[in-house]
C-alpha cells in the first residue's frame, strides 16, 4: 500500500492510498478516536461487518471493504468511489419548491439565521440504504456519507459506529419513516435473516460480539414483523450532528 495523503476533516485517521493500482481509503485501528459508547479498536471490524451485510442484501450499498495491514498498522481498507459532483442525494434548501418531489426531513436555520430545510431525494437506491442502516443500526448516516454516482447508484460509507446492541439509529434519511416497505426491500430482509443463520452469522462473529450478532438478528426480525421503515424512537438523537 502506498499512501497519497490524509483526509484531514475526518474524525479518525483516514488516508487515501493505492493498492495494486486501485485507489483506496485506509483507516488504521491505531488512528481510531476512543468513543464513550463503542469499545476501543473495533471500528474497522464494524466497517467490514457493514460490507458483509451489504453483500448479503445484494444491493451493493457499501464499496468493497476488507481488513489488512498498512503503513500505520492493521486497519480498514475500502475501494475509493468518486462521486458525481453534478449530483446530490441529500441537501439543504431555502424552499421545498427548490426540490420538487424530494422528501423533507427537518427545518432549521443557517449561519445567517435564514430558514432552511434538509431534504433528500426519493429514490430506490436511498430506500435500500435506509433498510441497510436499520439492519446495521447505523449511528452516523450523515449527508456526506451518501455518495451519488453518475449512473444513479448511491454508495454508503463510514459505518464504524454501527452494530451496537442498543438502538442508536441516527440518520438524515428519515423521509420514509413509518411507511411500508416494498416487496424487494422485504425480500432483501429475508435474505439477510436466512444468511444470519448461516454463513453471514459466522462471518460477523469474527468481527462482532455474540450479543451484537444476536441484536442484528433481532433487528431484522423486527423489521420483517412490522414491514415498515423505522421511526425515530425519541430517546436518542435522531439526526447526526453535524448532518453533513
Amino acid at each position: 500500500m502506498v499512501l497519497h495523503g490524509r483526509v484531514m476533516p475526518a474524525s479518525n485517521a483516514t488516508f487515501v492510498g493505492e493498492v495494486c493500482g486501485t485507489t483506496v481509503v485506509y483507516k488504521p485501528v491505531a488512528g481510531e478516536r476512543p468513543l464513550w459508547d463503542f469499545p476501543d479498536g473495533t471500528l474497522a471490524d464494524r466497517e467490514r461487518s457493514a460490507y458483509l451485510v451489504s453483500e448479503a442484501l445484494g444491493w451493493n450499498v457499501v464499496p468493497l471493504t476488507f481488513l489488512r495491514d498498512g503503513p500505520h498498522g492493521p486497519g480498514m481498507v475500502q475501494v475509493w468511489q468518486e462521486p458525481d459532483d453534478e449530483q446530490e442525494a441529500v441537501t439543504v434548501v431555502r424552499s421545498l419548491a427548490e426540490r420538487p418531489g424530494w422528501l423533507h426531513v427537518f427545518d432549521g436555520v443557517d449561519d445567517r439565521d435564514q430558514d432552511v430545510s434538509l431534504v433528500h431525494e426519493s429514490s430506490a437506491a436511498l430506500r435500500r440504504m435506509v433498510v441497510f442502516d436499520a439492519i446495521v443500526n447505523n449511528a452516523d448516516r450523515k449527508g456526506g456519507h451518501v455518495l451519488p454516482m453518475g449512473d444513479g447508484h448511491r454508495y454508503g460509507v463510514d459505518h464504524g459506529v454501527s452494530f451496537h446492541t442498543d438502538p442508536k439509529l441516527r440518520t438524515v434519511l428519515w423521509g420514509w419513516a413509518g411507511e411500508p416497505m416494498d416487496e424487494q426491500e422485504l425480500a432483501g430482509l429475508e435474505l439477510v435473516a436466512a444468511a444470519l443463520s448461516a454463513d453471514l452469522g459466522e462471518a460477523l462473529g469474527a468481527h462482532l460480539t455474540p450479543y451484537e450478532v444476536e441484536a442484528t438478528r433481532r433487528r431484522v426480525a423486527r423489521l420483517l414483523r412490522t414491514g415498515a421503515f423505522p421511526l425515530p424512537r425519541g430517546d436518542w438523537p435522531a439526526i447526526p450532528w453535524p448532518p453533513f
